[in-house]
């Protein structure tokens, strides 16, 4: 099926779009998150959310280029999600090792 007549799809609002859609892109949006996130559950996920997000934002916007813009709304997503699981871990590891030297000081100003 050609991108103009998915897109006529959305705008009809049938439900046929989110598949014909998966049909077409699902391996390219799977790609595209996968190379971010390296998680196979995450990157289904976001590959679901991207279906969703495409279907709620076509009634607004007649995308010319639909692999663009579900390739955007893939990357965009796996981003987010990536920050959300991964930056928290980091900021882990920092204040546990502030931690770690404060205890450190804490133990040599005890002994004395």
């Amino acid at each position: 099926m050609k991108d103009n007549q998915i897109v006529d799809l959305y705008w009809a609002r049938s439900e046929k779009a989110i598949s014909e859609t998966s049909n077409k892109y699902g391996h390219y949006c799977y790609y595209i998150a996968y190379n971010i996130l390296h998680s196979k559950e995450d990157s289904e996920e976001c590959v679901n959310d991207t279906y969703l997000n495409a279907w709620n934002a076509m009634p607004d916007q007649r995308p010319n280029i639909l692999s663009a813009f579900l390739g955007r709304i893939t990357r965009n997503l796996s981003l987010q999600r990536w920050n959300w699981s991964i930056v928290p871990g980091r900021w882990k590891k920092h204040y546990s090792r502030t931690i770690g030297f404060m205890l450190s000081c804490r133990m040599q100003t005890d002994g004395r």
